[in-house]
């Protein structure tokens, strides 16, 4: 069964930084692409990154561009979201999700495109 666990939220002023990450227990990492979503208290959940089966492509949610870089290392099965300059309107439950089917670009803001979830991790971003 594929599981994936995300680590690395806390409490971080505006302007800092932070990274997460997400274990994922499959058997090939580049089979499978992935995505970090984000659930803000009476929202709905949203797409904040996505990278391909392999680590080729990446997408982000306009609102985080030139600040998160998500990223993977194989060879560990981790998945990474590096969060530089964070606002409070990033105050969240991250969560990692995961699936191995063919990703049409541009569905991958669609969290019915995941199999596999997470359990979240909170950041909170103080002004």
């Amino acid at each position: 069964q594929v599981q994936v666990v995300e680590s690395g939220g806390g409490s971080v002023q505006a302007g800092g930084s932070l990274r997460l990450s997400c274990l994922a227990s499959v058997y090939t990492m580049r089979n499978y692409y992935m995505a970090w979503f984000r659930q803000a208290p009476g929202k709905e959940r949203e797409a904040v990154a996505g990278i391909s089966r392999g680590g080729d492509l990446t997408y982000y949610v306009d609102s985080v561009k030139g600040r998160f870089t998500i990223s993977q290392d194989n060879a560990k099965k981790t998945l990474y979201l590096q969060m530089n300059l964070l606002k409070p309107e990033d105050t969240a439950m991250y969560y990692c999700a995961a699936d191995s089917r063919t990703l049409v670009g541009r569905m991958w803001h669609r969290p019915d495109q995941y199999k596999y979830w997470g359990q979240g991790t909170q950041v909170t971003v103080s002004s």
